[in-house]
């Protein structure tokens, strides 16, 4: 019996897991960040909550600069109840390909992956939420369309739970 409740729990964990970024190796167009994310871009998305209600929408203006392998990622969020907020990403580009990303509400540091079209952002944020901050986990995907457009959807958790999904669709000038 022990056997079979094993089986079952490691078969619905397998259900659950997510392809790795290296699935996308031989997507094109293929994703150079120190390219795309340059120069000047818009962003437009929603938070949809666990329902899939959504409860927000936004507009962001990126301006994105790199000096060797660092880069910079300046984001100035208005949101749809008229208020607007600001985030800073630090970007460093390591040995490995890897990225190392810093912001002042990413607690740590976010781990990114490119492989192919694709980027995967790992990361937990922290959220001011109705005067509390929590820390929530983000797990971005994000997939370069063309050399304009990039898709972008987060999954946000906390202990493993779901608590939403943040959408975006990012447009180069």
């Amino acid at each position: 019996m022990k056997l079979l409740a094993a089986a079952l729990l490691s078969l619905g964990l397998a259900a659950c897991a997510t392809p790795g970024v290296e699935h996308y190796r031989a997507e094109q167009p293929r994703l150079v960040l120190e390219q795309y994310f340059s120069g000047k871009l818009d962003a437009w998305g929603m938070f949809q909550g666990r329902d899939g209600a959504v409860q927000k929408h936004f507009h962001v203006v990126i301006d994105a600069s790199w000096q060797g392998d660092t880069g910079v990622l300046d984001e100035h969020f208005t949101w749809s109840d008229g208020s607007t907020s600001r985030r800073v990403w630090t970007l460093r580009r390591q040995p490995d390909g890897r990225y190392i990303g810093t912001a002042d509400d990413v607690v740590g540091e976010a781990i990114g992956e490119v492989s192919g079209n694709a980027l995967r952002w790992r990361y937990v944020l922290a959220l001011p939420v109705d005067g509390k901050v929590y820390h929530v986990d983000f797990d971005d995907w994000m997939f370069l369309i063309d050399d304009k457009v990039m898709l972008n959807r987060s999954r946000m958790s906390k202990w493993g739970f779901h608590l939403g999904e943040v959408t975006l669709s990012f447009t180069k000038r």
